[in-house]
């Protein structure tokens, strides 16, 4: 964190590509601070601020306990949005725009009085003097971006991920025993990560061949042996397939990390978009843009229906020559989902560990032992002599 002129300046130089919703959604709760670019929760009963509690799922205050429910509209709702025409407003949007918005905003702490500076893609911190939640709200109502559809709250508080962070090193295969002793020691944050997910209804035209395998005896006397011979089919088809939440990273920054591994989330759990759930939790919006992310989830589809098309095929082997398919109704929705990051250094080297703050799930790099790792392979060397030389003898 650097320090200059009473401006906390959190850094992160992650590009902001964004642009902005179609339509600007209705008033949120909250108190309005800074002219508008930022957002607390004060406590009805003592005055400080909210924050969201994991366990109870509501706003809670530190100070005195006081508990409020999580502001929800009575027609709030998670709803798809279309592909299609998102690209198209936000081209003519694009075209129209003379200049780029900036890409931080400075929001006062009303407890203490600091200002911070957001920049690129964080949303949502506390202040770094006194520990205060703030948000800079007009990143996800407006300006320049798609908003937040839905949020999936944390459910695993930082103690319970402290413990399966603990487990994790201890379940480690090959891993140094003076590091399975100390374990990973470093600061857990929590953070919600932007993700994409989009449906779509595809119809798929294949052609290929089915195999079916047979036995043949050939040769004679001493050199008489059984083979196994395959004889090939025509065959093709077409078929229909829906595809639901294919989900996308949508941070540029955590491409090269364990976040894919954290599947599967609870969506079914999402709320509508509420700015309370982010209250004390930092929050990063997407630098993968929408028109960016739907090529990766083709992929994905892609890879799914090709496997269809091979067990539509049937036989003992397939062979696949085309495949053609259609997108139709593509929808999507823009979404939050939390995660817990612990960096941690062994011997001079970092490490990162990840965890999906809805299910307990831990993925991350470790050290391995080199020596346990060739003792292995050693011993498997050595026991498979040991059965060779038996079956010889």
């Amino acid at each position: 964190m650097l320090q200059q002129r009473g401006i906390s300046f959190i850094n992160y130089s992650i590009i902001n590509h964004g642009e902005l919703p179609m339509t600007e959604p209705p008033p949120i709760p909250g108190q309005v601070i800074h002219e508008g670019q930022g957002r607390i929760f004060p406590c009805e009963e003592c005055g400080a601020d909210l924050k969201f509690h994991i366990g109870d799922q509501k706003l809670k205050c530190p100070y005195c306990g006081a508990v409020k429910e999580i502001e929800l509209k009575d027609d709030a709702e998670i709803r798809e949005q279309n592909f299609n025409e998102m690209l198209e407003v936000l081209q003519k949007r694009r075209e129209s725009q003379e200049e780029v918005p900036a890409e931080h905003n400075e929001v006062r702490c009303e407890s203490c009085g600091s200002n911070v500076l957001f920049q690129g893609t964080l949303t949502s911190t506390e202040c770094p003097y006194c520990g205060s939640p703030l948000q800079r709200e007009k990143i996800h109502r407006g300006g320049f971006r798609i908003p937040v559809d839905a949020v999936l709250p944390f459910k695993v508080d930082s103690r319970k991920v402290e413990v399966k962070i603990v487990e994790w090193v201890k379940s480690r295969w090959f891993a140094p025993n003076d590091f399975k002793k100390r374990g990973a020691e470093g600061r857990v944050n929590g953070a919600y990560l932007p993700f994409w997910t989009f449906d779509t209804l595809t119809f798929t035209a294949y052609t290929g061949e089915r195999g079916e395998n047979y036995t043949e005896t050939v040769g004679i006397g001493d050199k008489k042996r059984t083979v196994t011979k395959t004889r090939w089919y025509s065959a093709d088809g077409k078929f229909q397939r829906f595809f639901d939440d294919v989900l996308i990273n949508g941070s540029r920054s955590m491409v090269d990390t364990h976040i894919d591994e954290l599947s599967p989330w609870p969506l079914q759990d999402c709320l509508p978009f509420t700015p309370e759930v982010l209250a004390g939790h930092f929050a990063r919006t997407y630098d993968i843009e929408l028109a960016e992310a739907f090529p990766i989830a083709k992929k994905i589809i892609d890879s799914a229906i090709y496997s269809d098309c091979k067990n539509r095929i049937g036989g003992d082997e397939q062979r696949v020559h085309s495949v053609k398919s259609r997108y139709d109704a593509i929808t999507f929705k823009h979404v939050l989902l939390p995660v817990y990051t612990m960096v941690y250094r062994y011997k001079e080297k970092s490490y990162g560990v990840m965890v999906n703050a809805a299910t307990g799930a831990v993925h991350g790099s470790r050290p391995y032992s080199w020596v346990k790792i060739t003792l292995t392979l050693l011993s498997v060397i050595a026991l498979g002599l040991t059965f060779a030389a038996i079956a010889n003898s």
